[in-house]
This record gives structure tokens, sequence and C-alpha cells, in this order.
């Protein structure tokens, strides 16, 4: 496994002002120390992934070590999203995680036939999301060994 000088980022893609403030809030109180930068739609995601617009200064740095992606968002979905990100030859590693308030099996299946890595329904308490950000955090972070380009700087 490649070691990095960067430590590994965390995406968080959603369009609920609140949800956003909460899932901060169980990262602080999960004392996960990575980075973690929030995007409010697919559209700002992409754009984030592809290092463009405003977030052009982050070209040449790692991709981040997964992504956790909300389903229901304007502009671009989270569903055409993990398409686009899944089609591409240069972002399809990066691990994805949906979070979703959805349930719905159709959702649950077309994710995983999308190539999604893992898919959670947002829990209705913010201990459980304490709980939820804790074990993404230590499986993605800590126990799984990810693609180079999540690790180090791009060549």
């Amino acid at each position: 496994m490649i070691k990095s000088n960067f430590p590994i980022r965390i995406v968080v893609a959603d369009d609920d002002a609140d949800d956003r403030m909460m899932i901060r809030d169980a990262f602080e109180e999960s004392k996960l120390g990575n980075p973690i930068d929030f995007v409010e739609d697919g559209m700002e995601l992409m754009e984030y992934l592809k290092r463009e617009g405003k977030y052009s200064s982050l070209a040449g740095q790692p991709y981040p070590g997964f992504i956790l992606l909300d389903l229901n968002m304007p502009r671009k979905d989270g569903r055409t999203a993990l398409k686009e990100i899944k089609e591409s030859a240069e972002l399809h590693r990066i691990p994805i995680v949906i979070l979703t308030t959805s349930k719905a099996e159709e959702d649950i299946i077309k994710t995983y036939n999308l190539g999604v890595n893992s898919f959670i329904c947002k829990p209705v308490s913010f201990d459980k999301l304490v709980d939820i950000v804790k074990t993404v955090g230590h499986y993605w972070i800590q126990i799984v060994a990810l693609p180079p380009e999540c690790q180090r700087a791009a060549a």
C-alpha cells in the first residue's frame, strides 16, 4: 500500500444545509481528523472531482478517499452523479457511500448496479448518525486499502 503525505479527504454531497451541519457535527463528535469538503449537489460534486471552476486549485491533489452521496439533490441528483463518476476512466475507483433518506428498493438496486460501494439510510437520531460516521470513517480510512489516486498527489 502506498503511504501518503496527504490525509485522506472526505467529500459529502448533500443539498440540505441542516443535514450537512449534522454530518459535520457527527464527524467532529467521531474525532475523525480528516479534512471534509461539502458540496451541495451533483453538479458541484462533478466540478470538485474534475477540478473545475472554483475547485481548480485542487488540481494535482489526491481525490477523496470516499464520497458520502445523497440521492435527492437539485440540478444533478446523486444517481446521475454516481453514474458519471463510475463511467469516468479517471474517477471510477473513488469509493462512494450513499447516505440518503430513501429506503426505496429501486434506489438500492439501481445504485448497486451503478457501482456504489455501500448504501446507508440516514438515521433519525444524531447518536445513530455519529455511530454511522465512526463506522464508515474507520472502515474507509483505517481498514481498507484505497486506490493510489485517493492517497497521493496525481502525477
